[in-house]
């Protein structure tokens, strides 16, 4: 049965998980907490929902991280966002004045 349908994701909660998983500073763990799936789980699905080829790559990438591994990441970081992130999303884009 695939992870998909396992968890009974809607098509949101699926582009989610691919994304963070993509992220280089999201961990595992973080997946884990908010969605309930183990970083194989996150590896068994991200096979499922990409092609072989873009599966390579990002399995390439994400093996061997430490930025992936909560316990491996520096003892400062102890965050799911970035501090910088918080003042970002509360911007409001002014319009341009020509």
């Amino acid at each position: 049965m695939s992870i998909e349908k396992e968890f009974q994701f809607n098509d949101r909660q699926v582009d989610r998980i691919i994304s963070m998983a993509w992220e280089d500073r999201t961990t595992f763990e973080a997946i884990e907490y908010q969605f309930g799936l183990t970083e194989k789980q996150v590896i068994k699905f991200m096979k499922e929902q990409m092609h072989p080829r873009n599966w390579r790559k990002w399995r390439a990438r994400v093996q061997g991280r430490k930025t992936k591994h909560e316990k491996l990441r520096r003892d400062e970081v102890s965050r799911f966002k970035s501090d910088s992130q918080r003042q970002i999303t509360g911007n409001r884009i002014s319009k341009k004045k020509y």
